[in-house]
């Protein structure tokens, strides 16, 4: 099985969708946990996405120079 290619702004939309819910109010407590921990795992993957794209592109201006 291979592992699935890390999609930002899919994982954006998910944390979006995420949001929209516990802000309805009608999540129940064990479910709420779930959902604060499966956002929270999705902001850190995007926050290394980021950082990475960010050293990416620092490199490249970096060779242009």
């Amino acid at each position: 099985m291979t592992k699935k290619e890390f999609s930002f702004n899919e994982a954006v939309i998910e944390i979006e969708d995420i949001l929209k819910n516990i802000e309805s109010g009608e999540l129940d407590v064990d479910k709420l946990s779930v959902e604060v921990k499966r956002a929270s795992e999705l902001i850190r993957q995007c926050q290394k996405k980021l950082r990475s794209t960010e050293d990416e592109i620092n490199s490249i201006f970096k060779d242009m120079s």
